[in-house]
């Protein structure tokens, strides 16, 4: 076998590590950007943040044919310009910039959870009941066992199990049955249920006495499966009684709570709290775009370092002890120029996407009609604003807006877009619009199925397939008729 010796040319792009970091904070929502800057701030000491009244000394430039270097290349400290470092004739353009960003001062208090947990709320009851040694031990344990929704998802048996090996608790299940019993006394009512039927059978049976409410009660403890099949007939059938003794009874149990732990309102559970990167509103008839002003924080360079350049810059006798220390300092200068650099162009970058995405659903914006969003997708603000997809999908997948019409994903005013019987292309968001529209207003009595839906649709001028309506039917989390029915 002879071996061959070529040549070959490659033509490849690769991203820098500063353009990777750009693209990862690019990425981040208000929030986890000022954690992101918390963290530069904490890891650099070069940087600094808030205003610096008492000097104007601050990077004024950022030279990325002079800065750029690997760390492992040998940078001598005499080749280093610290006049470049220390000009001090203007305040860098980043902070003069009159800009579309709020000051947004209030929205800087981070709010904290306090009170009673769930779990804390339920122990404190159990002080109300007389248990002995062991059946404190054990309800102790099923109320730790109760999960944010308020039940107990586990069997029996493994709680048995857990109690033995765990708690060294030796019991059987007749006896944590009984103990379960105690604690699905505890408010609020139907905690500690292990399954929807248990839940609601328990509320019920707590409610004052009516027809009403026992007749709920024998329909969900003798007829619950018929119940969530909506078989009206047959329960009228069953328990002998009209439609309006019927329509009573559902209605005692549409009043119930099917996840009794989330009214606890003082349930210490983690609120993802959503706060808007960008606010759209109408002044005087045209649109007005705001970007967070958490997103625009004042940075500069540590009075501090460049005090040490300038210590440096004055020194006769230059000692290796300070060669050295002024290389670490150009280190930590040139990434905190970077940083602040790269915190403008994610500003820029933000502000010039939301507003293409704005004006490009100028009409949805100014009246709040979904049946008015056009057809978009992230090629279309790429093409428009001469950007990359990614870029434009890093920014849509993680922000949300403040419109006059409430919070919005940004994301959600992207769609594909079909072709009606005119010829015209529409978004398919304007056509699930109109399909949640036509289900509200049918006859509850007999819902429309998903091929009547289909045939109103092609009515309406949208020729869209049953298994299409029933897609989009799906993903708007609207049920099949048979279960939209109503007595």
């Amino acid at each position: 076998m002879a071996l061959k010796q070529f040549l070959q040319f490659k033509l490849s792009q690769k991203l820098s590590p500063q353009q990777i970091q750009l693209m990862k904070l690019i990425q981040l929502p208000t929030q986890a950007f000022e954690q992101r800057l918390k963290q530069e701030l904490e890891e650099n000491p070069a940087l600094d943040t808030g205003k610096d009244t008492e000097s104007k000394e601050t990077l004024d430039e950022f030279d990325n044919s002079s800065d750029d270097y690997d760390d492992n290349d040998t940078i001598d400290a005499e080749d280093i310009n610290v006049d470049e470092y220390l000009s001090d004739d203007e305040i860098p353009e980043y902070r003069t910039q009159a800009s579309n960003y709020s000051a947004d001062d209030e929205d800087k208090q981070v709010p904290y959870a306090s009170g009673t947990t769930f779990t804390q709320h339920l122990v404190n009851q159990l002080n109300t009941f007389r248990l002995n040694e062991l059946e404190e031990e054990i309800a102790s344990f099923l109320v730790g066992s109760v999960d944010d929704s308020g039940y107990i998802r586990r069997s029996l048996s493994d709680i048995t199990d857990d109690l033995a090996f765990t708690q060294n608790v030796y019991t059987n299940e007749e006896e944590i049955e009984k103990v379960l019993k105690i604690v699905q006394q505890l408010d609020p009512p139907g905690v500690a249920a292990r399954d929807l039927q248990e839940c609601l059978s328990i509320q019920l049976h707590r409610k004052p006495k009516s027809p009403d409410v026992e007749l709920a009660s024998l329909i969900i403890d003798k007829a619950f499966e018929q119940f969530t099949k909506k078989h009206y007939k047959k329960l009228m059938q069953k328990f002998n009684i009209d439609e309006s003794q019927l329509r009573d009874a559902i209605e005692e149990i549409e009043r119930l709570n099917p996840k009794p732990g989330g009214s606890y309102a003082g349930n210490n559970r983690i609120v993802e709290h959503i706060v808007p990167d960008f606010a759209i509103k109408i002044v005087e008839g045209e649109l007005e775009l705001t970007l967070n002003g958490r997103n625009a924080p004042e940075l500069h360079v540590s009075r501090e370092y460049n005090n040490m350049l300038k210590g440096y810059k004055n020194s006769k006798n230059k000692s290796k002890a300070q060669k050295d220390a002024v290389l670490f300092i150009k280190q930590k200068l040139d990434a905190a120029k970077w940083f602040i650099e790269a915190v403008k162009q994610r500003q820029q970058t933000l502000f010039v996407t939301m507003s293409a995405i704005m004006n490009y659903q100028k009409e949805y914006f100014l009246s709040g009609d979904e049946r008015k969003l056009r057809p978009m997708i992230l090629k279309d603000i790429a093409d428009e604003i001469d950007m990359d997809v990614s870029t434009i999908s890093r920014v849509a997948n993680s922000k949300y807006v403040d419109t006059p019409y409430g919070t919005k994903l940004i994301k959600e005013f992207f769609s594909e877009s079909m072709t009606n019987d005119q010829g015209e292309e529409v978004s398919t968001r304007e056509i699930k619009k109109i399909l949640e529209t036509v289900i509200e207003e049918e006859n509850k009595k007999k819902p429309l199925t998903d091929d009547a839906l289909s045939k109103i649709l092609k009515e309406k001028g949208y020729p869209i397939a049953r298994r299409t309506v029933a897609k989009y039917r799906e993903q708007l989390d609207i049920p099949v008729a048979r279960l939209r029915k109503k007595i």
